[in-house]
């Protein structure tokens, strides 16, 4: 029987490196974006353009609008830290609250329905901005959660939330997509991105994206304003 992974994908470069190795570990993939009132629409005009190239066999986006609840530089009238503004000892403004765990929970109702038993999902523990979401304890506790929480679990199908990216280095990430094919062209990082998905190269996201590929010493594919 053909191996289903439903796969988070934001248009990032994590996102897309995810997709790529569950496509190598040889998944059938069903692709889930949302559109949850972020900043921009540039990344999910990404998100499509990376799971044509993946040649997913679903790629579905769903809309969920969080600025109705607001917290977040993304989804909220607060400004988007840049250079100096950006605190690294505390978790960020662009933090969106529970985002991880709303979209692990669709993917896990999408999953279910697919009778697929994998979720790949891009977090990353070590070059990260240092969202509460992203760590091992809370994919854990998740997992956890999805095979209490659902028909397929009890009756035995078990579920595995994937997080190939968690301990890997940005640099890592990047070298990884690179040998599996990603043009990480078509892929949008920035917190502010304008809508021809042109990046900041000042905020958070991008700085660590820049870092990245510096660290992997390949060239940075990104377009920048």
């Amino acid at each position: 029987m053909t191996k289903k992974a439903v796969v988070l994908l934001s248009g990032g470069l994590d996102s897309a490196t995810c997709l790529y190795m569950a496509k190598d570990a040889g998944f059938e993939c069903y692709a889930l974006s949302f559109d949850y009132g972020q900043r921009h629409s540039a990344e999910l005009e990404a998100a499509k353009s990376i799971a044509a190239a993946a040649g997913v066999k679903e790629h579905k986006i769903i809309n969920l609008d969080l600025r109705l609840i607001g917290g977040s530089a993304l989804t909220d009238d607060i400004e988007v830290p840049t250079g100096d503004d950006i605190d690294e000892s505390a978790i960020p403004i662009t933090y969106v609250p529970a985002r991880n765990t709303v979209f692990l929970s669709i993917a896990l109702g999408y999953a279910e329905v697919l009778a697929a038993q994998n979720i790949y999902i891009g977090v990353n523990a070590v070059d990260y901005s240092g969202y509460p979401d992203c760590r091992p304890e809370f994919i854990e506790a998740f997992e956890k959660v999805a095979n209490l929480a659902t028909k397929a679990a009890v009756e035995g199908q078990k579920l595995t939330i994937q997080t190939p990216l968690l301990h890997l280095t940005k640099a890592e990430i990047i070298q990884s997509g690179t040998k599996l094919g990603l043009d990480y062209g078509l892929t949008i990082s920035c917190y502010q991105a304008d809508e021809q998905g042109l990046a900041c190269g000042e905020c958070d996201s991008c700085r660590l994206r820049k870092q990245g590929f510096v660290d992997a010493s390949l060239p940075d594919v990104t377009r920048y304003v």
